[in-house]
């Protein structure tokens, strides 16, 4: 099961990425291997079923020591660095295009509250979640960050902007800025324009009572797709957990899966 769960393309890459392993004590049982750990973290994330619900059958120990893992590598850096690393993989391959990207963010439900939660202004204020997510032309996630349900969008364009890693290509110094930026009336101000032209990049952010967001949904169009294709992973439709670092873990790990998908895709407009 962990084998099907995490290829031996996907485990070469997260090896080397995973923190050292403490020293045990002799006695107790043995350590559950890291590879076991991240097949039940993954069917986690692609189920959505509860912790204590991780089948025996599958050998990646008991709920806790999964979750522990998944803090753990959180707390390590661990999801951010393989999401940055898949990019530069794609970027090798020549399947990033910075001519463009766009930024965009969703809602999702927070039944038991927590951390980085707040009143859905767009569900009768009931809890809820905001995930940010900024993609290039084709889709490919490149960072995301999520927020209380009732965070105003416009607030978060420079932390999503920022939040694009460095990516190494195959020549050249590192590349983290689009040419263009594509947003909606949600993100317009004078101030995201500034900060968009400081950084050396277009804004195309549509103005309110101005221009029609039908116009920049052309380029747009992408961001949705992708923020749908994230609430595949069930645990994703609804935000379970109460910690806000597990769940932002969750979401790294998520786009760190769509961009493994892309690596060997020679059309990212038709991925499915």
């Amino acid at each position: 099961m962990a084998k099907q769960l995490v290829s031996d393309e996907l485990w070469q890459i997260v090896e080397p990425l995973l923190p050292a392993e403490s020293e045990k004590l002799k006695g107790g049982r043995p350590r559950v291997s890291n590879r076991a750990a991240l097949a039940g973290i993954l069917f986690v994330l692609r189920t959505g079923i509860p912790w204590e619900l991780l089948p025996q059958e599958m050998n990646c120990g008991s709920r806790m020591t999964c979750w522990r893992r998944l803090r753990d590598w959180q707390e390590a850096g661990v999801w951010d660095r393989l999401h940055r690393v898949l990019l530069e993989k794609l970027a090798e391959a020549e399947q990033l295009d910075w001519s463009r990207a766009s930024l965009d963010a969703g809602i999702v439900p927070a039944p038991g509250g927590g951390e980085a939660t707040g009143p859905n202004p767009t569900d009768r204020r009931k809890s809820g979640s905001k995930r940010h997510l900024v993609v290039e032309r084709q889709g490919i996630p490149l960072a995301i960050r999520h927020t209380a349900a009732n965070v105003n969008e416009t607030t978060m364009l420079e932390t999503m902007v920022d939040a694009i890693p460095a990516i190494r290509k195959k020549s050249g110094r590192p590349r983290k800025r689009p040419k263009k930026l594509h947003a909606d009336k949600g993100y317009d101000s004078q101030h995201n324009r500034q900060v968009l032209r400081k950084r050396g990049i277009t804004p195309r952010i549509a103005r309110r009572r101005i221009e029609s967001s039908e116009r920049l949904g052309r380029h747009r169009w992408v961001v949705e797709r992708t923020l749908a294709w994230l609430n595949r992973f069930r645990r994703l439709k609804v935000r379970y957990e109460r910690r806000a670092d597990i769940h932002q873990a969750f979401l790294s790990l998520g786009c760190a899966q769509r961009c493994q998908s892309c690596i060997s895709s020679p059309s990212p407009t038709q991925r499915n």
